[in-house]
């Protein structure tokens, strides 16, 4: 019988996780009024045979908040909902991080706390609509220009987020830096046409992301920080520019350098994005010793091939996860994965197509 390396134990920064499955991040829109509930524990600890869950995206400011419904881990009464969240995924043995997600210009006000303000590096309007409950469809609007004063304000607002996970129980946190959102924002010269400090050259533009992620490991430790990168990624209105694969090979660098517990990297070819080039992967797996997680596409033969040749030391799954709660327990006994995956109830408001998945029954 083959010994299967995805189901082997590993050391992610400070986290000791039973296998190398990691249930990837996915926003699920059931945070009514940005407060982690019931719920959610619910549909977490259904999900705790993956070794390692990444939570949604939350976001650690009211400014953050760019999506109906999306939680966030600011306020008082949000810790208290997340640690329901951790306690019930503890409960069963499973590990947790959360991923602290700032919107920056991928955001509506009519999905925002009264008082606050849609920011980003530079005023550049995003193409495409965003979601809102009140007015469904609304076109992004031109975001704010962020000022040094809200630079230093995000970047303590990170670190606060941070705390705020370790206080709610989590295992550690992911900064969300792919799919277009305010730290990624800020890598791109597309999105970024600052010319101070933060703007213009690589390491301008990857400045703020490096600052983010130094004093998030400083203030909770390198082992429990950690970062997502979607190097050619076209969410979110992130078109390609020339300087991509220089872009990365230095971030990678800077944070080895840094020594966070690990860079979770993004190839959304599978939902119709550019492939990420093995070269750029390669290339991250060489700059940066600690662990590097690949997503994108991937079954559990995939994830053994790719876990053994030494490219990733863990694969994360998305979709997958959601009509299958009990994925890993399917793949060691090679039972028949859901097909049902009611893609129309991703982001309403209820347990259906949220919690209502079964687990194999034989």
């Amino acid at each position: 019988m083959q010994e299967y390396k995805v189901f082997s134990t590993f050391k992610a920064g400070s986290v000791d996780v039973a296998n190398r499955i990691v249930m990837a991040p996915m926003t699920r829109c059931r945070a009514t009024g940005n407060v982690p509930n019931e719920l959610m524990a619910k549909y977490y600890k259904q999900r705790s045979g993956a070794g390692l869950i990444i939570t949604e995206g939350t976001s650690p400011s009211p400014n953050g908040l760019g999506y109906a419904r999306i939680p966030g881990i600011f306020s008082k009464q949000q810790v208290e909902g997340w640690k329901k969240v951790t306690s019930a995924v503890h409960s069963v043995h499973g590990k947790i991080v959360v991923q602290l997600m700032h919107t920056g210009r991928i955001s509506h006000i009519l999905n925002m706390p009264e008082g606050s303000q849609i920011l980003a590096p530079s005023a550049v309007k995003p193409a495409g609509q965003m979601w809102t409950d009140s007015k469904q469809l609304q076109d992004f609007p031109v975001p704010k220009e962020m000022t040094s004063d809200d630079l230093k304000q995000t970047k303590e607002e990170f670190v606060t987020a941070a705390k705020n996970a370790m206080e709610a129980g989590f295992d550690g946190i992911e900064l969300h830096s792919a799919n277009g959102y305010l730290l990624e924002q800020f890598i791109s010269p597309i999105s970024n046409i600052r010319n101070d400090n933060y703007g213009g050259s690589i390491e301008n533009r990857c400045r703020f992301v490096l600052e983010v992620a130094a004093a998030v490991a400083e203030a909770i430790g390198k082992g429990k920080t950690a970062i997502r990168l979607s190097p050619y990624g076209v969410a979110s209105d992130m078109p390609h520019y020339p300087e991509i694969d220089a872009t990365y090979a230095y971030l990678s660098e800077q944070l080895n350098k840094i020594g966070i517990a690990y860079i979770h990297l993004v190839d959304h070819s599978a939902m119709g994005a550019p492939v990420v080039p093995i070269e750029i992967k390669k290339q991250i797996r060489n700059n940066f010793k600690n662990t590097l997680i690949l997503s994108g596409g991937y079954d559990k033969e995939r994830a053994e091939t790719d876990i053994q040749s030494g490219l990733a030391d863990l694969v994360a799954i998305g979709r997958p996860f959601i009509n299958n709660p009990d994925l890993v327990e399917r793949f060691k006994n090679n039972f028949t994965l859901s097909q049902d995956l009611k893609m129309d109830l991703f982001y309403t408001a209820d347990e259906k197509g949220y919690t209502d998945y079964p687990e194999f029954k034989s």
